[in-house]
């Protein structure tokens, strides 16, 4: 598809995400959604929000008009964080207008129906309808928008969620850098209603992302990793009330509490969460995950617990999941819906989906179908309160990790790819070989590299995780250096 990405529909808004292709979009979804009526258990009603970016008004603008010209009934939402819309959406559809962690002259538009993101059939639909022009309702069927307030709703289905996960807050101290983005309205108000001191950065919602990035890295959040590590220094106990008796405890008032227990960053649309331990550095977002992963597995009742992850993300998920009796499926990025839903299509009685998430991004399979990072703050924390960072993190082994990128023409990625599915395994005869989504090869002392072109840019992207990553990363782009000078000769 051109269209649609991984994530959606995202782009520069002043050649790609217009208010033209806004209004062919809406106009798009509504004759989908009327032709497949009969078929959808789904209200057709469609829920649209926006996040902060100062481009949204008019994009909302363009596509309410597509989407009431298509004689479906449309519900303003006004901003939203992407979750909090995904959850308005179960029952009926839903429109988000972001562009995620994207820079502020970017836009998007992701689809949901019964709060899960529109798979790539429906994608497909939407596609050829904007492809083909898809015509307007008959005039008498063209609707009014009205006006809808779900945020309450959906904080108040976050707040009782995460309550059946770890102890009460108490006091907790946590610093939640909101990146000017979605998450303001959201994940400091869940964990003070669940009893947490929170200090805020960057907590207005402005569009021009002036605090930092969108993008939560451990560059864009040297201010938060500055401002936890500067008021925990010299600190024993940080981020927790002290008793009278010099120890931890939930007993003191929250203002004498010194130093913060973790920092939570987000994203523009607070679907992505990192996090930051008491010494102000950035907790591997692949361990965030294997801890969640393991959490999920260990506390389900069914006798297979499946998670389901992306090709790269790290081993360290499927030992966790393993030790706790799970096993780990894995599809490709973008798609977590869809490997929920490919996993349940196959599943035994005895088989659930426990948990599903890629790298930044968790889905809550319990809580609802879509990627969550207000949840995952609230569910942390409570984890955080009942045992510590540390703690949780201690199960899990850390090996040194990296990215790197190698140049390779859009149009010879796929032929690319052909020689490598060939030439890696021949390079490496001991690994154990998948193909399914890229090359990825996995060690027996539990190393592992993945090899797939990018999506979005001309790179193929080598992923390795290993004791000795320099050495391996150096061999496997050795190999793929090698692939794309042959290719680009033929």
């Amino acid at each position: 598809m051109d269209l649609f990405g991984t994530a959606g529909i995202r782009g520069g808004v002043e050649d790609r995400v217009t208010p033209s292709l806004a209004l062919a979009v809406g106009r798009a979804v509504g004759a989908a959604i009327r032709d497949r009526a009969d078929e959808s258990t789904s209200d057709p009603t469609v829920v649209l929000a926006r996040d902060g970016r100062v481009t949204g008004p008019a994009l909302a603008a363009a596509i309410e008009a597509g989407l009431s010209a298509g004689g479906v009934a449309v519900r303003r939402a006004g901003q939203l964080p992407t979750p909090a819309l995904a959850h308005a959406s179960r029952g009926r559809h839903g429109v988000m207008l972001t562009a995620s962690h994207n820079p502020p002259t970017d836009n998007g538009i992701k689809l949901f129906r019964d709060g899960v993101e529109f798979d790539r059939e429906l994608e497909r639909a939407v596609e050829s309808r904007v492809a083909d022009e898809a015509p307007v309702a008959p005039w008498d069927e063209w609707t009014a928008a009205t006006r809808v307030d779900p945020l309450g709703g959906y904080l108040g289905h976050v707040r009782e969620y995460a309550a059946g996960f770890g102890a009460d807050l108490d006091g907790l101290r946590v610093a939640v850098d909101c990146g000017n983005g979605m998450s303001a309205p959201a994940t400091p108000t869940v964990l003070r209603e669940l009893g947490a001191a929170v200090v805020t950065l960057n907590g207005n919602v402005d569009g021009h992302f002036p605090g930092r990035g969108s993008k939560p890295t451990p560059e864009t959040l040297a201010d938060l990793r500055a401002f936890v590590a500067d008021a925990n220094e010299g600190v024993e106990n940080p981020g927790r009330p002290v008793d009278e008796g010099g120890g931890a405890g939930g007993d003191a008032d929250a203002s004498e509490t010194e130093g913060f227990a973790f920092g939570i960053g987000h994203d523009g649309d607070a679907d992505r969460i990192v996090i930051v331990d008491a010494d102000g550095e950035v907790v591997h977002e692949d361990t965030v995950l294997a801890v969640l992963a393991e959490r999920y597995t260990r506390a389900s009742d069914a006798a297979d617990p499946v998670v389901v992850t992306t090709p790269n993300a790290s081993g360290r998920i499927g030992e966790r999941v393993r030790d706790a009796g799970g096993r780990v499926e894995r599809v490709r990025l973008g798609a977590l819906h869809e490997g929920i839903a490919a996993v349940r299509a196959e599943a035994a009685a005895d088989t659930s989906v426990v948990f599903a998430a890629e790298p930044w991004k968790h889905i809550h399979v319990a809580s609802g179908g879509w990627i969550d990072g207000v949840a995952s703050a609230a569910v942390i924390a409570r984890l955080v309160a009942d045992e510590g960072l540390a703690a949780l993190r201690a199960p899990v082994t850390e090996r040194p990790y990296r990215k790197v990128s190698v140049g390779c023409p859009d149009d010879a990625k796929e032929s690319v790819m052909d020689r490598l599915e060939t030439a890696l395994p021949e390079a490496f005869p001991a690994a154990a070989v998948d193909t399914d989504h890229g090359v990825r090869l996995e060690f027996d002392d539990a190393s592992w590299t993945l090899v797939r072109p990018s999506g979005t840019e001309p790179y193929v992207r080598v992923y390795a995780e290993s004791d000795d990553v320099d050495e391996l990363v150096a061999d496997v782009e050795n190999v793929v250096e090698t692939a794309v000078a042959a290719t680009e000769s033929v």
